[in-house]
């Protein structure tokens, strides 16, 4: 059954495949000329109207029912603003489209890690606060270092989803848990951003933001169906690699609310909080995103050469940069968001004048 509450779009059949759609996947052709950059433009739009609605209404659902802000920062805030990912990892895993799941982590992370902690740090640098050293950091750095591993024989087995899948388990745990031991300032910066919803626990206002929640995942869904469909057929239409479509448009525009966040949050003077959460979503797009979506195809997620030698290589080793840039001044300097910035920007150069 298709993960999706949007109606069949006009290309979609319920016959069965034709003879050069055997393997499942849409054959190219089937949207009008211009309409594969709609769906895209239309599907990221919704994703990030879907997201905002998503994220939103459970941090308020969250409070009314006493949760702590903290919590909702770390946990709920940071897996909200990866959904986006997860519907167009579940959704192209099943018309096996596996190049545009992973291509999209790798260049979500990227594009988190090189363009938007250093445009971040070129307007004010970045400090991080102790749990950000401590866990979120390593974590990062371990989940991409693992991740890496598993796809050495280029696929990610339904075991692989597992384990992944496990350790976005143990680290949404141990950040509960370490929650507890943060400082009082801290706690102020989350109390700031969640504040507590006005008329408490009102059973009708609690339907009201279930409501606005249930509305925000059928938006995302619709939103990565469309976006899904775009590029695969756009990917096939003009001879560009799903991999390359998942490393630029979908990571870039999945990207643009954890943008906006962060630029916000750096003029607002909520950095540090900023920044882990940051690097917190990081985390759950490699371990959880991508856990769950190889645990949807029977055979696992099958990743091109390039994926694997070039381009999640690339991504541990933006997530490697990121150590002992914050390590050795607990901060990132202006100088060194704008060596990340400028990394970026070689590395698009690449993907659109080398790759297409």
């Amino acid at each position: 059954m298709r993960w999706c509450t949007a109606p069949a779009a006009p290309w979609r059949s319920s016959a069965a495949p034709a003879a050069d759609d055997r393997d499942g996947r849409r054959p190219p052709g089937r949207v009008p000329r211009g309409g594969a950059a709609v769906l895209i433009l239309s599907g990221l739009a919704a994703l990030v109207v879907g997201a905002e609605l998503l994220v939103r209404a459970s941090a308020r659902l969250a409070r009314r029912l006493g949760v702590a802000p903290m919590i909702i920062g770390l946990t709920i805030v940071a897996i909200g603003t990866s959904a986006p990912e997860l519907a167009i990892g579940i959704d192209a895993a099943l018309i096996g489209a596996g190049d545009i799941v992973v291509g999209n982590i790798a260049g979500t992370n990227v594009v988190n890690l090189m363009l938007i902690l250093g445009f971040s740090a070129l307007l004010r640098p970045l400090p991080l606060h102790g749990r950000t050293l401590r866990l979120d950091l390593p974590m990062m750095s371990l989940t991409a270092v693992v991740l890496l591993a598993l796809v050495a024989d280029r696929r990610l087995s339904r075991l692989d989803g597992a384990l992944l899948v496990a350790i976005a388990v143990g680290y949404t745990v141990v950040i509960v848990r370490s929650s507890r031991r943060e400082s009082a300032d801290v706690r102020l910066e989350y109390e700031e951003e969640t504040p507590p919803p006005a008329h408490g626990r009102s059973a009708a206002l609690i339907a009201a933001e279930c409501c606005v929640l249930l509305a925000g995942i059928v938006v995302i869904v619709t939103g990565a169906d469309w976006l899904v469909n775009g590029a695969v057929d756009f990917a096939r239409r003009f001879g560009v690699s799903e991999a390359v479509i998942g490393l630029t448009i979908v990571a870039v525009g999945t990207s643009a609310p954890e943008f906006a966040t962060m630029v916000v949050a750096t003029i607002r003077d909520h950095r540090d909080v900023a920044v882990g959460n940051l690097i917190g979503s990081s985390v759950y797009n490699i371990a959880l995103i991508l856990g769950v979506t190889a645990l949807v195809p029977s055979d696992g997620v099958e990743l091109a050469a390039q994926l694997v030698r070039i381009d999640l290589p690339l991504m541990v080793a933006a997530v490697l940069v990121c150590v002992p840039a914050f390590v050795s001044g607990r901060e990132l300097t202006r100088l060194e968001g704008g060596s990340f910035v400028l990394a970026y920007l070689v590395y698009l150069g690449y993907l659109l004048f080398v790759r297409t």
